[in-house]
């Protein structure tokens, strides 16, 4: 077996001897006949960001061929409500062969892929977000000569039945193990699943948030990535959200990605890292500090972070975790290994020292080679984004930090090296600009600067529009503040946004 799959878990990559990268009609049919497969899944994603599902029982092998080359119909109008009309609604879902894996979860045989969106003329249905996350990449590439891989952090809160023993302390679950973690279990079978439909997992583990309340347990579990090319990371999180779902289902416990789920605990996030690469390696660092290309991508991450809550915090209650002396961070700044900036700049292995060695006397091989893990961390996103669309316009805003001809003065305009949130800091916070704090500012924050993401025709209009519409319909310029101290309703809005995404 080739070494470069001989671990990978996907069965399709071990029984095609091949990255699923190289994948053809002729590989899957194959994989089919070979593995006793009965169905195949179409998977793609609607307007409220989850996946759906278009299933085919194989007939025979002239069947399985032309679901595999024509794809099938779709109700356009239906999937995307805000810019699709029904009058002219049908699309094309086209397989996307490096896609395919078994499903974990369906008794019969089955093999899943995912889809791309296309229009009565055979062309990329434009305002698909899947499509405008790639039409994102190329423009990114053409304008910089850089590449964008990227990845998320997955936050999600485990609800079930209150279990006394071994109860963990309030607001105190960091990296908790068994039995003090209870759901350790349905993590790691979720990763082994996730793992198994191709998405590529850096670690698991409990997070702060824990609690109980009325005979509940609320256990805040992540699951983290690690950076792949851009149009791969969006499809990691989408099937790892349906994977946590259905997992849960199966246990008899509910999972939530909502932002927020009570008053006075953790919330919820999506923190995501970026890289820009060049030819392969990575251009974040320059002889083991940050790079000035990475300066200028941090630049437009911040210019144009407002907007991009239109985008990555999409319901009303990402502004119940969007509070000031939180974690969650609402002045626009960054800076290095700090929590409360919007922009973090995490460790990347750029020492020189030897920890390996120094950890382990008798190892010969020494630590080279790790600077490429570098990332920078936009912190603001939760599980309501639509996340092909906030890839999209991440990918956007470090292009326009690249066009930017002040981008590295305002990089050091912006940056801090205090904790933001002590009293003595309040000077320096009151230097900063603010994130939206509603859905309705987010709104008015994304037309103001829509002319960056509708440029070189890679958000069309009529997306922005409907987002816009979208984010103005909750009415909520005033409502954080209107019920702030009022926990009966902060909760039954809770309740309504909790299986966001």
């Amino acid at each position: 077996m080739n070494n470069t799959v001989s671990l990978n878990p996907n069965a399709l990559v071990h029984f095609l001897d091949k990255p699923s990268n190289d994948f053809t009609k002729s590989d899957l049919i194959r994989f089919i006949e070979g593995n006793g497969i009965k169905m195949v899944n179409f998977r793609y994603a609607g307007a409220d960001g989850r996946l759906k599902t278009l299933n085919f029982i194989i007939k025979d092998l002239q069947h399985l061929d032309g679901i595999l080359s024509a794809g099938e119909r779709v109700d356009g109008s239906s999937l995307f409500p805000h810019y699709v009309e029904a009058g002219s609604s049908d699309l094309y879902v086209i397989p996307r062969y490096r896609t395919a894996f078994v499903n974990p979860f369906s008794e019969i045989p089955t093999l899943d892929i995912l889809c791309s969106y296309y229009d009565k003329d055979g062309k990329p249905f434009a305002n698909s977000p899947e499509y405008i996350l790639r039409k994102s990449h190329e423009v990114l590439k053409k304008k910089t000569g850089f590449s964008f891989e990227v990845m998320g952090e997955l936050e999600y809160y485990v609800i079930s039945e209150q279990d006394k023993l071994f109860e963990a302390v309030d607001q105190r679950g960091y990296h908790e193990s068994s039995p003090f973690c209870k759901w350790e279990k349905l993590r790691a079978e979720a990763m082994q699943a996730i793992a198994q439909c191709g998405g590529y997992i850096k670690y698991g583990h409990s997070e702060v948030g824990n609690f109980t309340e009325s005979g509940l347990s609320y256990e805040q579990n992540e699951i983290e990535f690690t950076p792949v090319a851009l149009e791969e990371a969006a499809e990691q999180l989408l099937i790892a959200k349906w994977v946590l779902r259905s997992l849960a289902y199966r246990h008899g416990v509910t999972i939530t990605f909502a932002p927020k789920i009570t008053t006075g605990k953790a919330g919820s996030g999506m923190h995501v890292h970026t890289r820009l690469m060049k030819e392969g390696k990575s251009v974040m660092l320059d002889d083991g500090i940050l790079s000035e290309v990475a300066k200028k991508a941090i630049s437009g991450y911040l210019d144009l972070s407002q907007s991009l809550t239109a985008f990555g915090n999409m319901i009303p209650t990402s502004y119940f975790r969007l509070v000031p002396h939180q974690e969650a961070p609402t002045n626009i700044c960054w800076g290095d290994r700090n929590r409360s900036v919007l922009v973090r700049v995490p460790l990347g292995w750029g020492s020189k020292h030897d920890m390996i060695t120094d950890a382990n006397p008798i190892e010969k091989e020494t630590q080279k080679g790790f600077g490429s893990r570098q990332t920078v961390e936009f912190r603001c996103p939760d599980g309501s984004a639509d996340v092909y669309l906030l890839f999209a316009g991440l990918t956007v805003a470090a292009r326009h930090g690249m066009e930017m001809t002040d981008a590295l003065a305002f990089a050091e305009k912006t940056y801090v090296d205090v904790n933001i949130f002590e009293e003595k800091n309040k000077n320096r916070v009151s230097q900063l600009q603010q994130l939206p704090f509603s859905c309705w500012q987010s709104a008015g924050c994304l037309e103001k600067q829509r002319r960056f993401y509708e440029e070189y025709n890679v958000f069309p209009p009529a997306i922005i529009d409907g987002i816009i519409r979208h984010l103005k319909s909750f009415n909520d310029q005033n409502l954080r503040e209107s019920i702030k101290d009022d926990e009966k309703e902060i909760m039954k809005l809770v309740n309504a946004y909790l299986h966001c995404g």
